[in-house]
């Protein structure tokens, strides 16, 4: 007795109640299951995904075998403490049809705190997974292929982590496209390619509400490769802010390689930091770095910026965008243009505008060590081996090895390792 009262007293004063304590599971689905309410445990697990998706609750876990699905729609969230996980528990768990509701195959909307972890979705009518106003959402280990818009998409949603997903062959558009109004999305360790237009697109978008405007956005480690042949950039950002960009490898896209304007957004791309990354461009493509619409403030540094194209070059900067804008340690091509318009060299580059005094020309087979197999590893002899400057250098390379491995770090995504020098390509 005396335990109960105090038991009471305690939750009373703990502004708690006993019927009000939630209680989260683990559910299970599989495609020999059965949509019964009494099921769901891993030896009775459920058949549907959507079935389970309207059954789950905030600190649910659901964790799906192998099979094919009919792809879901989720309109429940979980908080910070408690998400809601739908997680593929083995290597080939796919959705073949896009969920009931939405042209999609996994649909996210109005759902904060949710994540989605491990599942192959294919040719879907519009995007593989798709996000929309769904703060904290994750999406990780995802394999989308072949999607008639999008591989993944995403919109209003704050706090965003895109990591570790394959992106590829998006029929209209992009790979992986980060839209509206929405902070701190985090798009790391990804691997978009063969799409469209843009591997990785970011766009404030004015006209959809908010402030028009993506902030504090951290691209990092992703390889992005082979897109573009409809327009676009490997990384595209319209209206993108205070934003870091760093150790991502760029290599044989069609279009720009990182690109930093404005269209749609409510401000240019403004203050953000171009760091470590490696961008060889195709032979028909456009910049390696491409910056106007009054987007100022923003630095390029310890970068390697090449392109296979005779009449672009590394740099591309109209006039009104050179507000404030920094650039040094690049190993280049030797062609620039102050003004997008005109093209000159890093000489006279280094003369009309006083930027990458430090920085050097040098080609892909001074670099690389196997250009012809996509491994884009420097060689024991390059140029860009200890040349990076460390004050603004990033602490790992793309692959997570630390840096300096030397007296100093290297310009570019990866940290030379000791690789003996091939003799040549």
């Amino acid at each position: 007795m005396k335990f109960t009262v105090r038991l009471a007293f305690m939750l009373a004063v703990g502004g708690l109640s006993l019927t009000g304590m939630a209680h989260s599971a683990d559910y299970w689905v599989g495609r020999r299951g059965n949509d019964r309410q009494q099921g769901g445990s891993r030896t009775r697990p459920w058949a549907s995904l959507q079935f389970t998706a309207d059954h789950v609750k905030a600190g649910d876990s659901v964790h799906v075998l192998d099979g094919d699905y009919v792809g879901f729609d989720l309109r429940t969230g979980g908080n910070r403490e408690s998400p809601i996980r739908f997680i593929a528990e083995g290597r080939n768990v796919k959705i073949t049809r896009p969920n009931g509701r939405t042209p999609d195959g996994i649909n996210v909307e109005g759902a904060g705190y949710v994540v989605i972890e491990g599942f192959i979705v294919n040719e879907m009518p519009r995007a593989g997974v798709r996000g929309a106003g769904s703060p904290h959402l994750t999406i990780r280990r995802v394999r989308a292929d072949r999607n008639g818009v999008w591989g993944i998409f995403t919109g209003f949603c704050d706090d965003l982590a895109v990591i570790d997903n394959l992106a590829s062959n998006s029929v209209k558009e992009h790979g992986i496209y980060v839209s509206n109004s929405a902070d701190r999305p985090i798009i790391r360790g990804n691997v978009s390619w063969g799409n469209r237009q843009c591997g990785i697109h970011m766009n404030g978008d004015v006209s959809q509400g908010g402030d028009g405007n993506i902030s504090e956005a951290l691209v990092e480690n992703n390889i992005i490769f082979g897109n573009g042949r409809g327009g676009g950039s490997g990384i595209n950002c319209d209206g993108v802010q205070e934003s870091i960009f760093r150790n991502n490898l760029l290599y044989d896209n069609h279009a720009s390689g990182i690109s930093l304007y404005r269209i749609n957004s409510a401000a240019g791309s403004k203050n953000n930091r171009i760091i470590n990354n490696t961008i060889l461009m195709a032979g028909n493509g456009r910049w390696a770095i491409n910056i106007g619409s009054r987007s100022t403030g923003n630095v390029v540094w310890n970068n390697i910026l090449l392109n296979n194209n005779p009449s672009r070059g590394c740099i591309n900067i109209e006039a009104e965008s050179l507000v404030g804008f920094h650039s040094d340690f690049n190993i280049v091509v030797d062609r620039f243009s102050p003004d997008g318009d005109h093209t000159v060299s890093l000489k006279q580059w280094q003369s009309k505008t006083g930027l990458d005094c430090h920085s050097r020309v040098a080609t892909p087979q001074e670099l690389f060590l196997k250009i012809a197999v996509g491994d884009y590893h420097l060689r024991a002899d390059a140029p860009a081996i200890d040349a990076a400057d460390p004050s603004l250098a990033t602490q790992n390379d793309l692959e997570g090895r630390p840096r300096p491995f030397g007296a100093r770090p290297d310009i570019g995504a990866f940290e030379w390792r000791g690789t003996p020098a091939p003799g040549g390509d």
